[in-house]
């Protein structure tokens, strides 16, 4: 069994790689085109739709290895939902959708998984709290859950390779979780996230720099959404751990969607207008390349699957604090890179307060 799936999943790399061209060529036909303006990175007009032949890939893989194994409502529920986002992308990158408009379709795309895959969170268990049931607030919260990490994948998908690698780096972990932590309740989904990684790594090679194809949103809205789906399997009956584990996976995109949040109320602008501070434009404008801008945050992406892979292992307590250590270290690096402003460093400057007075007592103490 395991030697089958690990011959499937290597087939998948192979149908992403052969397809990309195919669709490559098929952006172009039908108008999935990037045009340079003064807000894209490209140069040359640069073909979109990327993610098609992810998706083909994954959907080959995964109605082959599960289709009598995995329960049907449960299999088509969700490629359900993925038809509507793969639909709602492919539009996006011809026809150019309004940021509402592509809120319609997740939300479509969430109601789906959840009335017809049962993809839902139900039961809440908080340290102290105790245990209790979602009820009415079930559907919101889960649908609140697929629209924010499918738009925090859609936002960092800014450079060449750089949405799909830190994919690959957050499903690589999460399909490590659900193997060694998770137990045998997770073996689909873990069979279905090593699928979505296989696709990707072979579509990943025309994506780097320098990129032949772009993701698109057919593709950064696809494998957000699918990150979502994958982990509110594991938060069906979720505890204070388990939601953390995958908003620190997602620690890149997440981080980059709060802050240009953050970033956009400040300056009283709205939430969806479009700017060049983001994780890496920030990190371009104080002197990286892309590539190296790239490798970068491939490197901040695999800091936060490593700290993710502790909390399994970790009590309550090590957890609080490792998560404070996390949010500490977050803000400092947030700051030195000025993501929400060049003036909005409040711990930098508490920080450089206590430093300075230290310092100054110090030396006051010495002339006596």
């Amino acid at each position: 069994m395991k030697f089958k799936i690990i011959v499937c999943l290597f087939a998948t790399m192979l149908i992403s790689a052969i397809l990309t061209p195919f669709v490559r060529a098929l952006a172009f036909k039908i108008g999935g085109v990037d045009t340079p303006n003064k807000r894209r990175m490209n140069k040359i007009p640069m073909p979109t739709l990327g993610g098609l032949a992810i998706f083909i890939a994954y959907t080959c893989a995964t109605m082959f290895m599960l289709r009598n194994q995995m329960p049907s409502q449960q299999l088509w529920g969700i490629f359900g939902g993925e038809l509507i986002i793969i639909l709602t992308g492919i539009t996006d990158d011809v026809y150019v959708l309004k940021p509402h408009q592509k809120i319609i379709g997740i939300s479509l795309a969430s109601l789906f998984v959840y009335f017809f895959g049962n993809i839902r969170m139900n039961l809440v268990t908080l340290p102290i709290v105790g245990s209790f049931h979602l009820g009415l607030l079930s559907l919101p919260i889960t649908w609140i859950w697929i629209l924010a990490i499918t738009n925090a994948v859609n936002l960092i998908d800014g450079l060449d390779g750089l949405a799909t690698g830190v994919a690959i780096i957050a499903l690589t972990t999460m399909g490590l979780i659900g193997t060694f932590f998770l137990g045998t309740s997770s073996v689909f989904v873990v069979i279905m996230i090593f699928a979505l990684v296989a696709s990707c790594i072979g579509f990943l090679p025309y994506n780097f720099f320098p990129a032949r194809i772009y993701l698109g949103d057919t593709g950064s809205l696809f494998i957000g959404f699918m990150i979502s789906v994958f982990s509110l399997n594991g938060l069906k009956d979720a505890t204070l751990i388990s939601v953390i584990i995958p908003v620190i996976i997602l620690g890149v995109p997440i981080t980059d969607t709060v802050f240009a949040i953050i970033r956009r109320v400040l300056n009283r602008q709205p939430i969806s207008h479009p700017d060049k501070r983001h994780l890496h434009h920030r990190l371009m404008q104080i002197g990286l390349t892309m590539r190296q801008t790239v490798l970068v945050i491939y490197g901040i992406a695999l800091i936060f699957s490593f700290i993710s892979l502790l909390y399994p292992i970790s009590n309550v307590a090590g957890s609080i604090l490792l998560t404070i250590a996390t949010l500490i270290g977050l803000e400092l690096f947030v700051e030195s890179i000025s993501l929400a402003g060049a003036h909005r460093q409040p711990l930098l400057h508490g920080i450089r307060w206590i430093v300075k007075n230290t310092t100054s007592r110090s030396n006051h103490l010495k002339r006596f």
